[in-house]
């Protein structure tokens, strides 16, 4: 699969890291001035007014945008040269309860024997991950494991850089240890690989357990949202995002882009700016989706959601001067200030508009902007369950999609409190978050 695009791009040279808590404390005092200052003045109302209004024309704009047309599966049974070969990588760490259920599963992949391998880098496991991998190998010949030693570092950016150079596919697969695929996804995924400014395409995700309670149907959903929002924003023009779970990589965009940044706690979004500012697009593939174990308790969702908050949080402070420079374009830069406003600047700026409205006996001045980020999450979420219940063959009422809608709306109000502490401990605190790993149950 040659490609003629890489060859017309020059390296990009990243802004140094720098301190992140200095950046991030001059955006909160911005942010919460700048909140304050429009209660103090009489044209404040106004300015929120115009920016709801833009707002809103771009959320419109995503929601009746036409999706792009995925391009057809791979025939099966082609000869083998036909086929690109795929490298699909898991970093493991502690992953005994489901690595085993990993390696049956992706073996069991309607794509030649000949064409694919699967790495699993062993994260130096403290539990017996290592182990089972070895006692794999010999039954999976597509298996081979690298182990990592205690002093490795850069977490799972390390992890996947190490293994990288050893890879032999054009494109690679990354997944998580508890990921389950069907077996079209590979020959599903590579046809959108002929377009040459694509770099990577992510996988909507699903939960396999999203009727255990209230959280992880929610996850569900939101994963359904995400998706959706996704499809939007890559019909019209803004950026495609990664989730990790599920991400194919163009090799080559891979390479020209610097490789994972271990400098970071979220792989797959600061990957995701890395791409986007080399050039490189970003598309999701809707169906089949990649299976993953959602969380069941308050505590995980917190320290997860915190992670995910941080990491992207992390991304605009370190490549700003890029993204302030309009090197993504017109139309992705427009669309990641729309998203960076509401899923960062609104959190952020929602506790001194309370204060102030508090104060100023009055509604809060951003109550419009929050409710059209509301709204577009519940039509998202309906129309996105739609879209999936239509695409399996499942039997719904317009009753059920309303009410799956609203408890998704409801369960995704925890968003505002993760990244309003987040934004706040980052700019006060020098470290970065603490990891907690997810734990897995298994089948």
């Amino acid at each position: 699969m040659t490609n003629s695009f890489v060859s017309n791009l020059e390296p990009l040279n990243y802004p140094p890291v720098g301190s992140r808590r200095a950046k991030a404390a001059v955006m909160a005092i911005a942010i919460w001035g700048l909140t304050i200052g429009l209660h103090l003045v009489s044209w404040g109302i106004w300015a929120t007014i115009c920016l709801t209004i833009l707002f809103g024309s771009h959320t419109f704009r995503l929601l009746f945008a036409k999706a792009k047309t995925a391009p057809l599966p791979m025939e099966s049974g082609l000869a083998d040269s036909v086929y690109p070969y795929v490298s699909l990588v898991v970093s493991a760490k502690n992953e005994e309860a489901v690595i085993g259920d990993l390696v049956k599963g992706l073996d069991q992949i309607d794509y030649p024997n000949t064409r694919y391998e699967l790495w699993v880098v062993d994260d130096n496991s403290s539990d017996r991950t290592y182990e089972i991998l070895q006692a794999l190998k010999p039954d999976y010949p597509q298996l081979k494991v690298y182990r990592r030693s205690e002093s490795s570092q850069g977490g799972k950016s390390g992890a996947l850089n190490d293994v990288l150079p050893l890879t032999k596919g054009e494109i690679l697969g990354v997944f998580d240890a508890d990921a389950i695929i069907a077996p079209t996804l590979l020959r599903s995924v590579v046809p959108f690989f002929k377009e040459e400014k694509l770099g990577a395409v992510q996988v909507r995700k699903s939960i396999t357990n999203g009727n255990t309670n209230f959280l992880t149907q929610g996850q569900q959903a939101e994963m359904t949202l995400d998706a959706f929002i996704q499809q939007q924003r890559v019909a019209t023009g803004g950026l495609g995002e990664l989730r990790g779970n599920g991400q194919f990589v163009r090799k080559k965009a891979l390479e020209h882009c610097g490789g994972w940044n271990e400098l970071t706690i979220t792989d797959d979004l600061d990957l995701t700016f890395r791409l986007q500012l080399s050039g490189w697009d970003i598309d999701l593939l809707s169906s089949p989706p990649v299976q993953e174990e959602g969380v069941t308790r308050v505590k995980a969702l917190w320290h997860q959601r915190n992670r995910w908050a941080e990491g992207g949080y992390q991304r605009y402070l370190d490549y700003w001067p890029l993204l302030a420079n309009n090197q993504l374009g017109a139309n992705k830069t427009f669309d990641m200030v729309m998203f960076y406003l509401t899923q960062y600047a609104l959190p952020t700026a929602a506790i001194p508009d309370l204060l102030m409205a508090i104060a100023k006996h009055r509604l809060p001045l951003l109550m419009p902007m929050t409710s059209f980020t509301v709204v577009l999450s519940f039509v998202g979420t309906w129309v996105g369950l739609r879209q999936v219940y239509r695409r399996e063959g499942q039997n719904f009422s317009p009753f059920s999609l309303l009410m799956q809608a609203i408890q998704s709306t409801l369960y995704m109000f925890h968003w505002f409190p993760v990244v309003a502490s987040v934004t706040a401990r980052v700019s006060v605190r020098p470290k970065r978050l603490k990891w907690v790993k997810t734990q897995r149950v298994g089948g």
